[in-house]
């Protein structure tokens, strides 16, 4: 049964409800937040900060001992993309918010001496190595409209695996709700994802023919009709697997796109390609290197969510690593996947 998880609505009226004087719940996720997004007061190292959450547990912090360090949805949870300095909702009841990289609990899959961060001040979410110092803002509670990350290991600061037991990391409290099993079902031209709801067109039937730039990726969904539409970023990083890398996309879905597409509802659509090729590069039959330095390299794929922080670029999903970055909006270097609600 399809759980129609869909990505919490950011920017709806009256979202956060105060608690006293210094925590603020979301009616978006259910989580509750302390109002300071800076309560140490200073940056710290990842493992420093997870330290420093039992520590806030030990003394109750603001009257509670069940704080935890948040995973890398819940903190992106807060950012509102078409905002800036800082990317949270306009009537946001926060202070204190540094215009910097925030950690997450969660550590980068297969590369795990680093942990992912968001960054407050325009909403990217990418990497950083574990001894780098960056601020904490704890949360607590629980969601039934997140996902879970994918995330069900633990790693030191050095990137060794370690048992999770008491660690407070993504792969130990998994917080979220749980994906159903299997996630991703075929569909004719597509794959439903069981967890969300949302309908994905395989890139063989697609054939986007390659790199695209912004504009002529919005107009792929307009070209194909049936409702078919460019996702916005939430929804694209609704598909990561956060314990996954070289993609950071769950496993059946990896699989689903390597199947042959089958025929599509109604709507104009091209032959898949002649000759085999991986399920990343099927959506743009070429990918930069996983390890390019260049964070606008072309494994990437255009969202129709534009940056709050400069209308001139759009947020992209990076489906090798599970960065969220952006593009410039002119060039063609990304690629563009199709979704759509199933019905």
């Amino acid at each position: 049964m399809t759980q129609h998880l869909l990505p919490p609505v950011w920017t709806q009226p009256g979202r956060f409800r105060l608690l006293g004087d210094d925590m603020a719940e979301d009616a978006a996720t259910g989580l509750v937040w302390p109002r300071s997004a800076n309560p140490l007061g200073y940056p710290l190292p990842w493992t420093e900060a997870l330290a420093a959450v039992s520590d806030m547990n030990r003394r109750a912090f603001l009257g509670h001992a069940d704080w935890r360090m948040p995973n890398r949805r819940e903190l992106r949870s807060l950012i509102d993309h078409g905002e800036k300095q800082p990317a949270l909702p306009q009537g946001h009841p926060f202070r204190d918010v540094f215009l910097g990289w925030y950690w997450s609990a969660t550590s980068k899959a297969g590369q795990t001496a680093y942990a992912w961060n968001t960054h407050l001040e325009g909403g990217r979410t990418f990497y950083s190595r574990k001894d780098e110092f960056r601020l904490l803002w704890p949360v607590r509670g629980a969601s039934r409209t997140l996902p879970r990350t994918g995330q069900v290991r633990c790693f030191d600061a050095e990137g060794r695996e370690l048992a999770c037991a008491g660690t407070g990391q993504d792969g130990e409290l998994r917080a979220g709700a749980p994906w159903p099993e299997p996630r991703f079902a075929p569909m004719p031209g597509g794959l439903l994802d069981r967890l969300t709801g949302l309908e994905w067109r395989t890139p063989g039937a697609m054939n986007s023919g390659g790199f695209l730039n912004w504009d002529e990726a919005m107009r792929q969904g307009a070209n194909h009709g049936a409702g078919w539409r460019l996702p916005n970023i939430n929804e694209l990083e609704s598909l990561v697997d956060a314990g996954r890398a070289d993609p950071a996309l769950p496993d059946d879905f990896v699989r689903g796109l390597a199947s042959p597409p089958g025929p599509s509802r109604p709507g104009p659509s091209r032959p898949g390609p002649s000759r085999p090729v991986s399920p990343i590069q099927a959506a743009g039959d070429a990918l930069a290197d996983e390890h390019s330095p260049d964070e606008h390299s072309p494994e990437g794929l255009w969202s129709a969510t534009t940056s709050g922080f400069d209308p001139g670029w759009a947020f992209v999903l990076y489906a090798r690593k599970g960065a969220v970055g952006v593009g410039f909006k002119p060039n063609r270097e990304f690629c563009a996947w199709l979704v759509r609600a199933a019905g």
